[in-house]
């Protein structure tokens, strides 16, 4: 009972004692998160934790994660395509593509200056309030075949930007800032960026 009451948990004493059908999706959740800390652990991991919840009762789950990352000094991975979740619970941000990292480093520096064409394809295709296009940005093409991946960059052929390099070298992961690696020819050192490439982006 002590673990649903740090859960915010209304009523314990009578909840401990009912079915996960008797109660809301966001009280399962909680429930969850009480599972999970009951262990006293460091690491907290959080796979898709907003999945089917409401905004309103999201942004509580998310402030209650919080509130418990505070007073049990926990790290904290979220596994997560909400861009949104990302920007205001993390500091770090990995982005993956077809199983692999293509990009990491500090959330804030990545949402203003994406490096990887998949990681500015991604904040491009999140609706905004401001924009005035009819038509919301998408990345052409399907997601490649785990097992049958084609040569060289996994992303080459939904990529705009790739060169005939992409599609036969794999491309390692560069440094391209303190703290930021990006796997892509374009940020190789001494390459040809294109400008567009890790230019300002207006996310």
């Amino acid at each position: 009972m002590e673990l649903l009451k740090s859960v915010r948990i209304p009523s314990p004493e009578k909840r401990v004692t009912q079915y996960p059908h008797e109660m809301s999706g966001g009280m399962r959740q909680r429930i969850v998160g009480a599972i999970a800390i009951s262990c006293g652990p460091r690491l907290l991991i959080a796979d898709e934790p907003t999945t089917s919840l409401d905004p309103t009762i999201q942004a509580q789950y998310l402030s209650l994660l919080s509130d418990l990352q505070r007073r049990h000094g926990l790290a904290m991975i979220f596994i997560t395509h909400n861009l949104g979740i990302v920007a205001r619970m993390c500091d770090q941000i990995a982005v993956m593509y077809a199983g692999r990292v293509v990009e990491h480093g500090p959330v804030r520096d990545i949402f203003n200056a994406p490096a990887h064409p998949y990681t500015k394809a991604l904040l491009n295709s999140i609706p905004r309030m401001s924009d005035a296009h009819s038509r919301l940005a998408a990345i052409d093409g399907q997601p490649p075949d785990l097992s049958a991946m084609p040569p060289g960059c996994s992303f080459a052929p939904r990529c705009t930007a790739a060169v005939a390099r992409c599609h036969v070298q794999e491309p390692p992961e560069f440094q391209i800032a303190e703290k930021r690696i990006a796997r892509c020819w374009l940020v190789e050192p001494g390459a040809k960026t294109r400008p567009e490439l890790v230019g300002s982006n207006a996310a």
